[in-house]
């Protein structure tokens, strides 16, 4: 059954029968077309209002629900539904798996179009929680108000928040309580972040007026337990500045290292700025298998370090090195799977379009003392010219590590041109995986699949893939 309210529709007792993409659920309406549904589990019995109506599909919210899904878990998370950063933490993690499962197959087959072989069991994390090494926090002089907030006669004067965006509104920030994706001392710190600038009467930022003193908080931590803080001003006022950054030293003297950024751009990125010491050293050292990785605020590390160990392992698996061949490694930013496959290779050779990324990936392999692994800058589409390959020789092993937009379709191209005997192809996104290994499907037949989650609580997925020459 299904009326009309406000020019949208309301279906009643409509069945949730699958979890899609970006984390949404999935229902289908009366008239036979696709809900997609921001707040249910596959398995609820549901009445939905649709917010958006296309020729295909609907978009929806469930506004209640009459039965609810086996799968369903209570999330432990006090922000779960209004922060948007644990879309299926109301799911259990057995059932979060097999969705992420579910969603790498049909890509490769629906997307790809390639001949599957049996994929592997998803490799899931032992930490479900505070398994981030990184998380980004932004100040906000207007913080979002609950609606019971906003209902009730409560005079609210403090409007500071130090927290999430809220999904979709750019300019209002969730005022955390605790968050459960970093581990200690990571709420502590932002906790005393923000009443110690409260105390010191620091101005937090206001986007839409580009104003206030302190604009964002970035915390790292590493397996070797060192800790990483970096405030982010958006002007000087070195008395403010010192006065804060001397209170957090004093409070945690744990943290290995303390920075900070003066950053008056209309973005809050820091890659085009300078990043200031206040005390301690200027970086971290992560831990992997022995070999040792320095991060700096710029650096990129994958995000959940454990599991980034078993995601690394799939990969030199898959590559069934003997110690003989030539490795090209692409995409490599800071060099971690050049340096962790090094040992099983004759030479390694990353590639990678950020200087500063190999700059650091020759700095990691020298402290690691990896002597055959060499790193480049260079554009992907035009560097595997034949000058390129003759002087660093045909290899006999490609890794491609792409950002979540894959692979360009020129670097397809010089893969099939280079004719590697074999490709392992690591994805953070099945989508357009898919979509490359489809037109490598020429020369290439996929002959394993192995997922790895890397992001419990969320859809998000990584995927292995080797590939051997036809």
């Amino acid at each position: 059954m299904s009326r009309r309210k406000n020019n949208r529709k309301i279906f009643e007792d409509v069945a949730v029968i699958d979890a899609g993409a970006k984390g949404k659920a999935i229902a289908k309406a009366p008239d036979g077309r696709v809900i997609f549904i921001d707040n249910a589990v596959p398995g609820d019995v549901a009445t939905i209002q649709t917010t958006k109506q296309r020729k295909a599909y609907y978009e929806g919210s469930a506004v209640s629900i009459s039965k609810f899904s086996e799968r369903r878990v209570e999330p432990v998370c006090e922000h779960f539904g209004v922060c948007g950063g644990c879309k299926w933490q109301n799911m259990s993690y057995k059932d979060q798996l097999y969705f992420k499962q579910k969603e790498v197959e049909n890509n490769l087959i629906r997307l790809g179009k390639i001949e599957l072989p049996e994929v592997q069991p998803i490799l899931g994390s032992e930490r479900t929680y505070f398994y981030r090494n990184k998380m980004e926090f932004s100040f906000s002089d207007n913080k979002w108000l609950t609606l019971d907030q906003i209902k009730s006669d409560e005079v609210i004067t403090n409007r500071n928040a130090l927290g999430f965006h809220i999904p979709g509104m750019w300019d209002k920030i969730l005022d955390l309580n605790k968050c459960y994706l970093q581990q200690d001392p990571s709420n502590a710190i932002r906790d005393f972040v923000k009443e110690k600038a409260e105390t010191l009467d620091l101005k937090f930022f206001n986007t839409r007026k580009q104003e206030g003193f302190l604009r964002t908080l970035m915390l790292r931590t590493s397996s070797t337990g060192e800790v990483m803080v970096l405030i982010q001003f958006f002007q000087e006022d070195a008395p403010k500045r010192m006065a804060l950054l001397d209170a957090i030293a004093a409070q945690f003297p744990e943290i290995t290292s303390l920075l900070y950024v003066i950053n008056n751009k209309g973005n809050d990125t820091i890659y085009d700025q300078e990043v200031i010491c206040h005390a301690g050293r200027d970086h971290i050292f992560e831990e992997m298998e022995g070999l040792t990785f320095k991060i700096n605020a710029k650096s990129f590390y994958q995000t959940n370090s454990e599991q980034a160990y078993e995601l690394y392992k799939v990969t030199r698996d898959f590559a069934g090195l003997s110690g003989s061949e030539i490795v090209f490694d692409l995409y490599t930013g800071t060099g971690t799977i050049a340096q962790f496959v090094a040992k099983n290779a004759k030479k390694v050779i990353g590639v990678e379009a950020v200087p500063e990324a190999i700059e650091a990936a020759k700095e990691n392999a020298q402290r690691n003392s990896i002597d055959n692994v060499s790193f480049f800058v260079g554009d992907m589409k035009k560097v595997f010219n034949d000058g390129f390959l003759r002087e660093h020789g045909q290899p006999d092993l490609i890794i491609t590590d792409p950002p979540r937009d894959g692979m360009h379709a020129d670097v397809v191209q010089q893969l099939l041109q280079i004719k590697a005997p074999k490709i392992v192809y690591v994805s953070c996104n099945s989508a357009t995986q898919a979509r490359d290994l489809a037109m490598l499907d020429v020369q290439y037949k996929v002959t394993k699949v192995q997922p790895v989650d890397m992001f419990p609580q969320t859809h998000h997925v990584e995927n292995v893939v080797l590939l051997e020459k036809r």
